[in-house]
Parts: structure tokens; C-alpha cells; sequence
């Protein structure tokens, strides 16, 4: 199937992620543009318009939120879905509420997004029926996850702003993601 007539735009401030889907999108027939933060995304709209809009919650510098007023009132008919690493039922209301399509937890593959754009709640849907809390094991998993990011990949530095023993930690890192 051609997509070529519909355009992407992808705002993610993790580079790998967003260039493994902008790649998957590009095969798939689609017109992709990237952004890492809400200033380059605006930039990206000036030449650019989008159909489709993945937008990352937590952005290094604002919140993915602060950009889906402003795309939606530049684009009305643009197609929106928030990525979220932290699914929290309150965060996925405004979401919805300031103009998103749809939100799904990270980590998403490209199947799920594309699934995502044809399977959306309005407004008048709450999305707590879908929206299951995590886990307590798996938002200790995401929290280490995110430190070892900060970190770029030091174990040692990592376990000691966690509070951990390094070698307590390297066994955390060597199971497998909890599940929600």
C-alpha cells in the first residue's frame, strides 16, 4: 500500500527511537519529518504539513503537550498520538482533552501507532477503561531505565544516584521489563 500522499511528523527527543520509526515509516510509503523538541517541531511546519502527528509526553526541554494546542489550531485536521513512557490516566485525559487523537505507552512499535491513528477516543471517552496503571515493578524498571539514559549507559554512576549497590543494580538490568 502507497502512502505517499500522507505526511508524518515525528517529535521525540530520543534519537534512536525516532529514527528506527521514522525509517519504518519511510518503507511503509509515508513522508517523514523529525523533530526533537516543541521549537524544531514548529519549525519543521513551516515548509512542511502534516496528516500525522507522534509526539513524545516528556521532551528534554517542555512537555509534548505544550505542542498539541499549537499544531492543532496551525493544522484542525491533523491526526495526533502522544507516546508516553509513564502512562498516567491523568496526563492521557489532557492529552485528549487539549487535542490528541490518541496516546499509547511507550515502547511502541510501528504497527501499534499505525493502529493507533485508526482506533481513537474523542473527547467524550474516558480512556480509563484502557488505560491500566502500571505496575510498581514496572515503574521502578522505567525509572532505572531513564536514570541509565541520563547517565549513557554508566552502571556505576546510575546505582549510586539510585541509591543502589552497582552489583544490585546489574542484576535488575539483566531481567527482563516487568509487565504492567
Amino acid at each position: 500500500m502507497n502512502h505517499s500522499l500522507e505526511k508524518f511528523l515525528l517529535v521525540d527527543d530520543d534519537i534512536t527511537f525516532s529514527t528506527t520509526l521514522s525509517r519504518s515509516l519511510k518503507r511503509r510509503g509515508y513522508a517523514v519529518e523529525v523533530a526533537h523538541s516543541v521549537e524544531e517541531a514548529l519549525q519543521r511546519c513551516e515548509d512542511f504539513t502534516p496528516d500525522k502527528a507522534v509526539i513524545d509526553l516528556k521532551l528534554e526541554t517542555r512537555s509534548g503537550l505544550n505542542l498539541i494546542p499549537l499544531l492543532r489550531k496551525r493544522f484542525p485536521h491533523l491526526r495526533m498520538i502522544v507516546l508516553t513512557g509513564y502512562s498516567s490516566i491523568a496526563t492521557t485525559v489532557d492529552a485528549i482533552k487539549m487535542g490528541a487523537d490518541n496516546y499509547l505507552q511507550k515502547p511502541a512499535g510501528t504497527r501499534e501507532i499505525l493502529a493507533a491513528f485508526d482506533d481513537h477516543p474523542t473527547q467524550d471517552e474516558t480512556p480509563t477503561e484502557t488505560l491500566s496503571p502500571p505496575s510498581l515493578d514496572r515503574i521502578e524498571w522505567e525509572h532505572i531505565q531513564r536514570v541509565l539514559a541520563e547517565n549513557d549507559g554508566n552502571i556505576s554512576e546510575t546505582a549510586r544516584q539510585l541509591g543502589m549497590h552497582r552489583r544490585t543494580l546489574q542484576r535488575k538490568l539483566q531481567k527482563r521489563p516487568a509487565k504492567n
